[in-house]
């Protein structure tokens, strides 16, 4: 039977369209990177300066952090919204494309800002029907900074006072049609870590390798070497991706080089398979570097890891879709990502999902659209109003009074 406090929620959430579209472009007009972005910030304590909320904002980043407190005591849940930018040349023509040259909101993160605070505002009027607190979490440095980490460290899980007991965040997809939901129990996105190989042999003249040591070789080779590591290492039940992605060496045609380098990334989808990739990559680098008489240095930088949606609460969140966009528009993901995503820290401690919704305009193919990530990618605001519902019904069922909902 359908829950009658979601009856009105998709139609709440449409009239606050305007709003949110307004914020979702100023924040897209004006893009920031990294950890610092202060004009955002700023344009997000304006758009929820008039609510009842509890704000405070990061010391280390330019983090918002805002608590809505129900009318009844109880638990806590977390929403969280990404706030950061790519640095990318934007070539959509919009009227409010990015005035920021080499900035570009191409993951739709702008998007996810705009649901979650007018998520915060619908909410807001709904705050008698709460029995606890939610925590909004705008976090700057998705895109590689560890910026869920940084806010983790300054207290956000526990801004409420007690820790949050549940976290639910979503991300606009440009393939899938647009207000369309997503998710998937289990791993959704993989760890994502990157590793530079230095490879050092002995320089001279290309005309006689002979009286040399050529990295260059041994290079090439590891890149073979290192295909064979997933193939033959790896299970096919708990996959890992690896890619070489830059090769370099040499200066001109006749000279030999000393020193050759590699870099790449690697995804997995399980810390067991990630610790594997991780202590054998090194192995299989310095065993080919020394069958060539080449030293070699292999350095390894940890990413994201893997993103874990609990099973239970992903139960709920498709539950939750499905009487607030309808059953034909929610659906189970077959399989996960290999992409990476920092949701992935509050996830590791705090049940809770994190969902795709789908953000591709009218009239194009989901499959040949452009891909978030894109210069060219175009996200739906027609999608926006389904973000704010879901995101106000995660924390209105998590937060259902146990008697009757108290009056607005």
């Amino acid at each position: 039977m359908p829950d009658t406090r979601f009856a009105g929620l998709a139609a709440e959430a449409e009239s606050l369209r305007p709003s949110t579209v307004a914020l979702r472009r100023e924040i897209h007009r004006h893009p920031e990177l990294g950890l610092h972005l202060p004009r955002t910030r700023e344009a997000i304590q304006r758009a929820l300066a008039d609510l009842p909320l509890e704000i405070t904002v990061g010391k280390a980043t330019s983090s918002v952090t805002a608590v809505l407190r129900g009318a009844l005591p109880g638990p806590a849940v977390l929403l969280r919204g990404d706030m950061d930018a790519l640095p990318l040349r934007e070539d959509t023509g919009l009227e409010f494309g990015s005035e920021v040259e080499g900035a570009m909101h191409a993951c739709g993160h702008d998007l996810h800002v705009a649901m979650l605070a007018s998520a915060a505002r619908l909410l807001a009027a709904r705050a008698g029907e709460l029995a606890g607190s939610v925590v909004f979490m705008f976090q700057p440095g998705e895109e590689g900074f560890h910026g869920a980490r940084h806010m983790i460290h300054e207290g956000v899980l526990e801004a409420a006072g007690d820790r949050v007991d549940r976290a639910f965040a979503l991300h606009v997809h440009g393939n899938m049609p647009a207000g369309h939901l997503r998710t998937r129990p289990g791993p959704i996105m993989a760890a994502a870590d990157t590793f530079s190989v230095r490879v050092v042999g002995k320089g001279g003249h290309g005309s006689a390798p002979h009286h040399a040591i050529d990295p260059v070789p041994a290079a090439a080779a590891m890149v073979g070497a290192l295909q064979t590591l997933i193939t033959r290492r790896v299970g096919v039940f708990d996959p890992a991706v690896l890619s070489v992605t830059r090769i370099a060496a040499g200066t001109t045609t006749n000279i030999i080089p000393e020193t050759a380098e590699l870099e790449g990334t690697f995804r997995t989808l399980s810390e067991d398979t990630r610790a594997l990739v991780r202590s054998e990559l090194p192995k299989v680098c310095e065993a080919v570097g020394a069958a060539h008489g080449c030293r070699v240095h292999v350095d390894i930088e940890p990413g994201y890891p893997v993103t874990v949606n609990d099973p239970m609460e992903t139960g709920r969140v498709l539950g939750l879709a499905e009487q607030v966009l309808g059953f034909d528009r929610t659906g189970v993901m077959p399989d996960p990502i290999m992409g990476a995503e920092d949701f992935s820290y509050v996830l590791q401690r705090v049940p809770g999902t994190f969902a795709f919704l789908g953000a591709c305009p009218p009239g194009l193919d989901p499959e040949q659209a452009p891909s978030n990530h894109s210069n060219r990618i175009v996200h739906d605001e027609g999608a926006l109003p389904a973000g704010v519902a879901l995101y106000a019904a995660f924390a209105l069922d998590a937060l259902r009074p146990a008697g009757p909902a108290l009056a607005g």
